[in-house]
């Protein structure tokens, strides 16, 4: 299991490693073909900045080579924001007094034609909290048969689950699994998830190879940029996909790495604040990094930025996104897990892309053919 492989990995050294780099170790990262996890953590170094025009120019033509000129798009579809979880940044918080709904079998038909009049979308992420309970196995199936006459990828973010559990939903028509990690830094991760199933750090990290032993076609990975140095979660994520792709080598994988907003609520507070710059690093070096990995951006990034990426190392987005239970029809703008920073329609995001010389498809990156 993978936190047996990531117990020999030390948090603290790999910081270090990462902050000692030099622009030698730069250049030599950028001279390879295929590079080491210790080639992508000069890659996210404080060094590689001053080498980002380069760094872009190749995630571009990496992108050509392996990707064409397509962009995947996909809509998520959150099902319930009932959860079982304490973590403390986000809104589905078990103790956060909002009203909490679990669609019904009518509901969740309902979202789904909603979202077919938004656009074509053949890719559907089903996400819930983490409520085994209420919205447990037998139910995520459910959702998947009734999805089935809709769409032709369906995809699930849900809490981690059996390497059994994961088998039978791919009888329902599961093609590939997002669970988010969101710190790899074990000694802190108890902080930002005190209690509930998500409080196991093992449990969570591990599912990744759940996922791999019930053949998942494919599999997202994420870390929630604002907990942790970003730079040496993200070179343990590096790790990580490294491990799985040895392991499970005939997975398609997927690197997401959303940013916290700062909360105007006063509510939890980003440790770390990334800038634009810094995110296009990281996305260049990923690129540079693995050329074949699908690179997502969730609507919380802004439009312009989403735009500037697309050509430069991006292969699939999401295009108006709802992050409440039934946004699309049955609950619009009450429930909602966080706020939105590309608010355009899905048909204005297919517009600006064509602009921009890029082709969406509504199939996602790991059903092409390239």
């Amino acid at each position: 299991m993978f936190s047996e492989y990531l117990s020999s990995i030390s948090w603290d050294d790999t910081m270090s490693s990462i902050y000692s780099k030099t622009a030698k170790d730069v250049e030599r990262a950028l001279r390879k073909r295929r590079l080491t996890v210790d080639d992508f953590m000069a890659l996210v170094s404080p060094a590689a900045e001053p080498y980002l025009e380069e760094m872009a120019r190749l995630s571009r033509d990496y992108t050509l080579e392996r990707f064409g000129k397509t962009i995947s798009m996909f809509v998520p579809l959150y099902l319930t924001n009932s959860c079982s979880n304490s973590c403390v940044y986000c809104g589905f918080h078990v103790s956060n007094p909002m009203k909490r709904t679990i669609l019904t079998e009518e509901e969740t038909v309902n979202e789904y034609k909603a979202i077919k009049r938004l656009a074509p979308f053949e890719t559907l992420l089903l996400v819930t909290g983490e409520n085994p309970a209420k919205a447990g196995v037998p139910y995520i199936a459910r959702a998947l048969d009734l999805a089935k006459p809709f769409f032709s990828n369906l995809k699930i973010e849900v809490m981690p689950l059996k390497a059994e559990e994961y088998k039978e939903l791919t009888a329902h028509g599961l093609s590939g699994v997002i669970c988010f990690q969101e710190t790899y830094n074990r000694a802190n991760y108890k902080k930002y998830h005190p209690r509930g199933m998500k409080s196991d750090f093992e449990w969570r990290v591990n599912a990744f190879d759940r996922m791999g032993q019930a053949g998942v076609h494919s599999i997202g990975m994420g870390v929630l940029v604002g907990l942790e140095d970003w730079r040496t979660d993200m070179t343990m994520m590096a790790h990580h996909l490294r491990y799985l792709q040895k392991y499970y080598w005939k997975t398609k994988y997927s690197v997401n790495f959303p940013r916290m907003r700062v909360a105007e609520n006063g509510g939890f507070q980003p440790n770390v604040v990334m800038s634009d710059r810094e995110l296009a690093q990281l996305t260049f070096a990923f690129r540079i990094f693995d050329h074949d990995v699908d690179i997502s951006y969730s609507t919380r990034e802004s439009a312009e930025f989403r735009n500037a990426m697309a050509t430069l190392g991006v292969t699939t987005m999401s295009a108006e996104s709802k992050t409440d239970p039934g946004g699309y029809y049955t609950y619009p703008q009450s429930l909602e897990q966080f706020h939105v920073s590309d608010e355009r329609t899905a048909v204005q995001v297919v517009h600006d892309l064509k602009a921009l010389g890029r082709e969406p498809v509504w199939k996602n990156a790991d059903q092409l053919t390239y």
